[in-house]
């Protein structure tokens, strides 16, 4: 589907915005210059008349993104997160995005559960309601098991969702395309890659298998972790279209008034968002990727309950260290050792200078330290940031693309809870943690047993990979090896490493 006609589709955002009311408190949420304003005019104005007219009772921004779609909804409902980038007039706007969509009708859900699971709905539920909650890509009714009598939450997709979805994301492509093509310094941020990454975890998203998966694997690692909770997933009762859930019973994370009034506090709840997050990516690799209010409620004892696990993110060990090496500098205000751990992840090209790379670091980090997070202007130290990343030449790093996003969400999240919180403070006990635990001797000890562990599994191949390599080097396969004979080092560290897994015992260890 991607080409020229969608042309019409990137007119259309112009203009739907122009129509809706939305562009003028877009420009002026984002405090854009002069002449991005008159460039927004010229797309949008003159042809307003093929804008979508959306829902005439939302709000001008709520009204344009709903009546764009469902990726345009995705990207408000992070804005929503982050009044202290848009103001907080729009974040008001923008929460509605959240949970609270115009549902599609009950009847439609109950069919589309019948032809899913092969059952009459009766058969499987007592009790069926009405939606209790709709977003950019399902629905949820409150049921109760013939069976158990448990209640659940069902979460059925929107009809169409996927063609809706695919119609939205390629004409991002021709965004990203053009973008590429008439600004060559923008190639860097890899555009093209991003979509393609966006592409991707939207696709998984649509398949509710994968997020049941995703709710039994995140609930198995945070098990233990005080104040928080994962409902359990009922395969028998999901596929790809619909998901159920245990029933979560609490207040939405987005409702200040209650959370008061129930007599929860809510810099406690803010301090524990941030550090849920932060340890859920670091300990685990494997985190809750759109952590916005309306995923996430509180329980009657306080406990945080998160739930739609559609959009997960995980990242390997070495960048799990590379990030907290990079928070830690930040912690510490070492902001040369920041620098060396961008230079030595290659996050910048070599040929940069480290030490004016530092400085410009120091000039990021230093105004948050110190200062009460309600002064600090998020959108002007992101766009300071950007202006850093362009000038090093840093291209995007599209696996931490998840990771990035969500920290921004997760602060947004917690500083609506807590609009004094400082993010550094509240990080630093989890950042050392896990500093302790995976950046000293222990950790190279760790190192070193995983990597034998692994060399032994081939110790029946050695023979074989010394014999080949002896060939390649020009020596006869029942020659006694040499130190000097040609064998390379690797070989002889694998032998090394494999007899030491097979005879000392690395269990021991563990």
């Amino acid at each position: 589907m991607r080409g020229p006609h969608n042309i019409i589709r990137l007119i259309r955002t112009g203009a739907t915005l122009e129509r809706t009311g939305a562009m003028d408190v877009v420009l002026e949420a984002f405090r854009a210059p002069p002449r991005l304003r008159f460039a927004a005019r010229m797309l949008g104005w003159p042809f307003k008349w093929l804008g979508l007219r959306g829902d005439p009772t939302l709000p001008p921004a709520t009204r344009a993104l709903t009546a764009l779609g469902p990726a345009y909804i995705k990207f408000g409902q992070i804005l929503s997160t982050r009044p202290d980038m848009v103001g907080d007039a729009l974040a008001l706007q923008l929460k509605y995005l959240q949970d609270k969509l115009p549902p599609f009708p009950t009847d439609v859900a109950r069919k589309m559960i019948e032809a899913e699971l092969e059952l009459p709905i009766d058969q499987l539920f007592s009790e069926f309601s009405e939606p209790v909650a709709a977003a950019s890509i399902a629905q949820v009714h409150r049921a109760r098991l013939v069976d158990t009598g448990d209640d659940v939450a069902v979460k059925v997709l929107r009809p169409g969702i996927e063609r809706a979805f695919r119609k939205d994301i390629d004409a991002f492509y021709l965004a990203a395309r053009g973008i590429e093509l008439l600004s060559p310094g923008a190639r860097r941020l890899r555009p093209m890659d991003v979509i393609a990454h966006f592409e991707g975890v939207v696709m998984g998203e649509l398949d509710l298998r994968l997020e049941s998966s995703a709710a039994a694997e995140f609930g198995a690692n945070t098990a233990k972790d005080a104040g928080f909770q994962v409902p359990k997933p009922y395969w028998f009762l999901s596929s790809r279209n619909v998901m159920t859930l245990g029933w979560a019973e609490g207040i939405g994370l987005n409702d200040n008034d209650a959370i008061d009034a129930a007599g929860h506090d809510r810099k406690v709840l803010g301090t524990r968002v941030l550090q849920l997050f932060l340890n859920h990516a670091l300990r685990d690799g494997y985190f809750h990727a759109d952590m916005h209010q309306g995923n996430l409620k509180i329980a009657a004892n306080g406990d945080i309950i998160a739930y739609d696990f559609g959009i997960m993110g995980r990242i390997d060990e070495y960048t799990r260290r590379v990030y907290a090496e990079i928070l830690f500098g930040f912690i510490r205000k070492d902001y040369r050792r920041v620098a060396e751990v961008h230079f030595e992840a290659g996050y910048v090209p070599p040929d940069r200078d480290i030490d004016e790379f530092a400085r410009a670091l120091r000039a990021v980090g230093e105004p948050i330290f110190g200062m009460d997070a309600s002064r600090i202007s998020m959108a002007r130290l992101l766009m300071y940031l950007f202006e850093v990343t362009e000038r090093f030449g840093m291209e995007t790093r599209t696996e931490l693309i998840l990771l990035q996003r969500t920290m921004v969400v997760v602060e947004g999240v917690a500083r609506s809870l807590d609009p004094h919180i400082n993010i550094w403070e509240v990080a630093k006990p989890i950042v050392e943690g896990y500093i302790k635990q995976n950046l000293g001797p222990k950790a190279l000890l760790r190192d070193l047993v995983k990597t034998a562990r692994v060399l032994a599994r081939f110790g029946p191949k050695l023979p074989a990979m010394v014999e080949a390599q002896l060939i390649r080097t020009g020596h006869a396969a029942v020659t006694p090896p040499s130190p000097r004979g040609g064998i390379q080092p690797v070989i002889w560290i694998a032998l090394i490493l494999a007899a030491f897994a097979a005879g000392v015992g690395l269990r021991s260890f563990f």
